[in-house]
């Protein structure tokens, strides 16, 4: 019989529906059942792509031994961290604590049923004794028997944890504090003394994409490029972790889009599960990135990433789904490895030499006897050495790209998540943008357009916004994430196609963040609203993890829509999270690099450019202004018959028969001009 999970939406949790362990979700429910008991609280959180929560899956909770000993001893509920990243929020923190070790997933905590505080956790356990840990069933018991003997140590602790949880909120800002663009250098600095200057990225392995820091190198480089000396080095290491990125095993050669990470230096190995929040961000930032150099490598690995997204991960509802799965027939993997001899009867027989030294299929397997694809050889250099020119090695592999892709198809697929996320999907919506911008391709910005109008019909229910959709069910009150990272998309969206409905939301949007996140008295926004479910900690999240910081994107979006409508509201609200944020970003800029552009904006205040007039007109004048990388630059062309437009957008009016520019540095707008010769010297 399933147990409390089967009524749940969540892919996750329905993985666990039919565990012998008596889940609950997480309720009031669950507490309550287990402060009757007199129990602890097992918590264990994960996601439904995440490998080794499948592994404690299969080893522990489908156990029937162990599934009695959980059930006899404790109250047991699972969560998904994707819906509830709230509470997996406050969970990883209180790990870490605990632990003075960094957590993941899957999260093992143990809870104190009456407040909520745990007194004991880690990450995954094995079934058996191994890899230095006890075995499962033994922690179970031990945890249990200190929980009944140890009631004060237990409540004295999680006394303890919370004091130490108040403290990590950062303080009151000094009103008197004098912001400079100090964070700015020493982030460039911190970053050149972590690069890899071989193989690209920051730290030694495992490595991670890190978008936003890519895009932190991009934005100095081109803040210097008036200087005597630009910042050669910081687009150094923007493009060769782009390039090693984009040639490694993190990306998939034959679908399309990026893996979550690599297990090694070199980019070649990943962990395979590919999720919608990553490849989003690198979307933005390989456009970006080709916009800023020209590079053909970038403006490919973009387009072939938007194209796995609209193809795999794309519902007919218009919105995204979450995640491909790590595994598939239940080896992480087995559905992106080769072998020499399959390759070879898929691809023609004249392209196999072609493909083998491209991939490496003539040199050793590099993933458990098997070959996952990862760039060995140039182009250049394959054309010399078999004689061919470019253009045909070019042609080959993409005849065997098709060809592999084909036959993959045929494999078992990884799992699907198929829960559609708010956040998620803005920065879907914002790559999509971006990237059909700089590309060329209408048909991704009317995918950014179509996942938007998802949004707002499925996410906005009785005017506050919603967290995540499943089966037709809009689900769990938004967090922080979800209105900043709709905000920001939305100034993208209206960059490639404006849409006055569309900006309208995003005040919407904007206005629910600073009534019911901001923290009026000290700055800054917490991760939940003001009429979210109480729970042990309200954090407010200042530095960058998997996604961009939410406090960083909203003082970033807040500013730019705050410019583009003339709204003090916006920009004074993004101030106040600036300076309550400015202990953090001044000593750990590395950790606060969307933050960063938060701050870099608030110095030196966007460009920002209204076109209006005939659409055909402006049009071009906008794809004319977009050819240069203007990381500060906004450009939005407005159709002259829109007519009810808010805020300081009434006083850019067409001129009759002509397309006419608006041109703003922050407060300070020149004359509005009439040609393109005078906007271009302008610009």
């Amino acid at each position: 019989m399933s147990n409390r999970l089967g009524k749940e939406t969540s892919p996750y949790l329905l993985q666990h529906a039919d565990n012998p362990v008596d889940w609950y979700p997480w309720s009031e429910e669950a507490f309550a059942a287990a402060r009757a008991g007199n129990k602890p609280v097992l918590l264990s959180i994960g996601y439904s792509a995440c490998h080794w929560c499948h592994v404690m899956a299969h080893e522990s909770f489908e156990d029937q031994a162990t599934a009695e000993l959980m059930n006899q001893l404790f109250v047991n509920i699972k969560v998904d961290r994707e819906e509830r990243p709230d509470i997996d929020r406050i969970y990883q923190t209180a790990h870490q604590l605990l632990t003075q070790r960094g957590g993941g997933w899957p999260l093992t905590m143990f809870l104190n049923a009456n407040d909520q505080r745990p007194f004991f956790g880690g990450t995954y356990f094995p079934k058996e004794r191994r890899y230095g840990m006890p075995a499962f069933s033994e922690l179970l018991q031990h945890i249990a028997a200190y929980y009944a003997d140890n009631a004060d140590d237990v409540r004295s602790q999680g006394d303890r944890l919370s004091e130490v949880f108040a403290r990590l909120d950062p303080p009151a800002a000094d009103a008197a504090l004098s912001i400079s663009a100090g964070p700015m250098d020493k982030v460039r600095a911190q970053l050149a003394k972590s690069f890899d200057a071989d193989y690209g990225g920051f730290g030694p392995a495992p490595k991670f994409p890190h978008p936003g820091t890519i895009e932190r190198l991009l934005r100095h480089w081109r803040s210097t490029a008036k200087h005597e000396q630009p910042d050669i080095e910081a687009l150094f290491m923007a493009t060769l972790t782009l390039t090693r990125m984009a040639e490694g095993g993190i990306y998939d050669h034959v679908g399309g889009g990026f893996c979550r990470y690599s297990v090694d230096r070199y980019w070649q190995i990943p962990h395979f599960e590919k999720m919608l929040y990553d490849n989003g961000p690198l979307l933005a930032i390989y456009a970006q990135a080709f916009l800023a150099t020209g590079e053909t490598l970038f403006a490919n690995t973009a387009a072939e990433t938007a194209d796995w997204m609209l193809a795999d991960m794309r519902a007919p509802n218009g919105g995204f789904y979450s995640s491909r799965d790590a595994d598939s027939e239940g080896h992480e993997g087995r559905f992106f490895v080769w072998t020499p001899e399959r390759v070879a009867g898929v691809v023609a027989r004249d392209d196999y030499e072609v493909v083998a030294a491209r991939f490496g299929l003539d040199k050793e397997a590099n993933f458990e006897g098997e070959w996952h694809l990862t760039v060995r050889q140039s182009v250049p250099h394959i054309a010399a050495a078999s004689q061919r020119s470019q253009q045909a090695v070019a042609a080959a592999l993409a005849r065997a790209r098709a060809a592999l892709f084909a036959d993959r198809e045929t494999r078992v697929h990884p799992g699907r998540d198929d829960k559609q996320l708010t956040s998620w999907n803005a920065l879907a919506i914002r790559g999509l943008a971006i990237a059909g911008r700089i590309l060329q391709r209408d048909h991704l910005v009317e995918a950014a357009a179509s996942a938007l109008d998802f949004l707002h019909q499925q996410l906005l229910v009785d005017g506050r916004l919603y967290a995540s959709y499943k089966d037709g069910r809009a689900r769990f009150p938004a967090y922080l994430d979800d209105h900043a990272f709709l905000v920001d998309a939305i100034l993208e969206l209206l960059q490639s196609r404006w849409n006055t409905g569309q900006l309208r939301f995003a005040t919407q949007v904007a206005d629910l963040m600073l009534e019911h996140f901001e923290d009026p008295e000290n700055g800054g926004f917490y991760f939940t609203a003001d009429d979210h479910e109480a729970l042990m900690h309200r954090p407010k999240p200042l530095a960058d993890e998997a996604m961009p910081s939410g406090n960083g994107v909203a003082a970033y979006a807040l500013q730019r829509l705050g410019h583009l409508l003339g709204e003090e509201r916006y920009i004074a609200a993004a101030e106040r999270g600036l300076r309550a944020a400015w202990q953090a970003i001044d000593e750990y800029p590395h950790g606060h690099v969307t933050l960063l552009n938060a701050l870099e904006e608030y110095l030196a205040p966007p460009e920002i450019i209204v076109l209006r007039g005939a659409a055909a007109d402006i049009g071009r004048w906008r794809d004319s202004a977009g050819r240069l990388y203007a990381p500060t630059r906004l450009v939005f062309a407005i159709d002259e018959e829109e007519t009810d437009l808010p805020g300081l957008l009434r006083e850019r009016k067409p001129v009759a028969g002509e397309a006419v520019a608006y041109r703003c540095l922050g407060t300070h707008c020149e004359l509005p001009v009439t040609s393109w010769e005078a906007l271009a010297a302008q610009l």
